[in-house]
């Protein structure tokens, strides 16, 4: 799910246009206004900006340029008729994504929407992870607690391997992060390092995206694309929630794997490539396995290196240093004196079963930077903002043993949106995963419920 603004002052085909991205489960925001559309652009987040090309008072192209000209750095799709084709290839000079022609299907713009929100992200991705490394704000494994020496000397044997490594942990552990501690002490380190959610995408769309394709593969396909395998050649390829991989893919990617070789989407051309493969995930994978989900020999081939994650409740004795770290961090940002923490309130935290673990902290004491006015965070500041998900309660009493875990999942999940006012976002951050991964869960149970209440009437 990616933060849309669509912009045409057509009533009809601004609505039509914001109802279709909405229905693939994006936030769209419209606006018939160019200039309204350019200060919530300003003021705003967006992935993404599809804008028709000719508008009165302000055209396409002077709104693409107001908001380069404001360092926004959001992905521009221009909507053109087929006689304005020359004025939007040069705006594509100007920063422009991409454009499309009118009158376009649906299927269409929801593809180039997608390409462009992963290319925005991947960029800012790429810069989040340039400036760590130039600043020196790369992130630290803070702790000396026995579970985290284990994963230094892990890291340290597992290194200067070329095999693939299998990262396992519950949401927020910090298993990017090990990733990416495992590439920079690695000979690749001045290689690339790339990253693909497998939960955000679409099969067709995952396929490309790792892969790539050539021109005229699919609808929509007007270019060639490399894909991540190619583009992370000589390096290191991030594979985030590898267990929503759909069973077809499994099997390609288990071929690159083993041969290192592979072809684009819609070419017989075989390519080489030579990449590390570090795969993430908070499933048990052999759970998936046993269900059939997961193709075995696919996990054995991920897991030749496999690395486990403690849940922070299970090393408490770094909490106090990791809450210094992070305040101090806060403070460096913000050019603020660092909060001095109240002793109850360090023990609240230590205590704390933390559920969405080092995120969940982390996101704790930013806030508490922002917040605390005096300097110290208190016990009774603290207290509120540790009202996660209590594990006493968090599930229905009906659940009994031999439950199976998407049940549980579900359950957990519905409750979790109840409590949050079905508000997605902050349901997500509580359980500790994507508004992504949670939008399709939504959408996957809704589908499920429509199939069985039209079985139900035909019977």
């Amino acid at each position: 799910m990616g933060r849309v603004c669509v912009v045409d002052d057509k009533e009809m085909l601004r609505d039509s246009l914001a109802e279709t991205l909405r229905r693939e489960d994006h936030l769209v925001q419209a606006f018939g206004d160019p200039a309204e559309a350019l200060e919530a652009i300003k003021a705003g987040s967006f992935d993404c900006v599809v804008t028709d090309l000719k508008m009165p008072g302000m055209d396409g192209v002077t709104l693409l340029r107001e908001l380069r000209g404001a360092g926004g750095e959001c992905a521009v799709i221009l909507m053109t008729a087929f006689g304005t084709v020359d004025t939007a290839v040069e705006a594509m000079k100007l920063g422009a994504f991409d454009y499309i022609t009118k009158p376009f299907d649906a299927d269409k713009i929801c593809l180039l929407v997608d390409r462009a929100i992963q290319h925005t992200r991947l960029r800012s991705e790429n810069e989040a992870l340039r400036r760590s490394l130039t600043d020196g704000e790369q992130r630290e494994m803070i702790g000396d607690s026995p579970a985290m020496r284990v994963l230094r000397e892990t890291i340290k044997r597992v290194a200067p391997s070329s095999n693939t490594v299998l990262i396992q942990g519950e949401s927020g552990t910090g298993k990017e992060m090990l990733a990416r501690a495992v590439h920079l002490s690695s000979p690749r380190a001045d290689r690339p390092m790339l990253c693909l959610n497998c939960a955000a995408l679409s099969a067709n769309l995952l396929e490309s995206e790792l892969f790539g394709h050539e021109r005229g593969a699919f609808t929509g396909a007007d270019r060639m694309r490399k894909g991540r395998f190619e583009l992370a050649d000589g390096g290191t390829l991030l594979l985030d929630e590898i267990s929503e991989i759909p069973l077809p893919l499994q099997a390609k990617l288990l071929r690159v794997l083993q041969e290192r070789q592979f072809e684009r989407v819609g070419s017989g051309i075989t390519r080489n490539v030579d990449v590390r493969v570090i795969a993430t995930t908070n499933r048990q994978l052999t759970d998936w396995v046993a269900r059939q989900r997961f193709r075995e020999d696919l996990y054995f081939r991920l897991s030749v290196l496999p690395i486990a994650v403690p849940p922070l409740r299970e090393r408490r004795e770094d909490i106090a240093s990791m809450v210094d770290y992070f305040l101090s961090r806060a403070a460096g940002r913000s050019g603020r004196p660092k909060l001095r923490v109240e002793e109850q309130a360090l023990r609240l935290m230590v205590e704390y079963d933390w559920p969405g673990n080092v995120r969940e902290l982390e996101n704790l004491c930013e806030r508490a930077s922002v917040l605390v006015i005096d300097g110290v965070l208190t016990a009774a500041m603290v207290s509120p903002w540790l009202g996660g998900i209590s594990r006493g309660d968090a599930f229905d009493q009906k659940l009994r043993p031999g439950h199976i875990l998407e049940d549980m999942e579900r359950q957990l999940i519905e409750k979790t949106l109840r409590e949050c006012g079905g508000h997605r976002a902050r349901t997500a951050e509580r359980l500790g995963i994507g508004v992504r991964t949670l939008g399709l869960k939504l959408k996957q149970w809704r589908e499920e419920a429509a199939s069985k209440k039209a079985y139900q009437l035909a019977g």
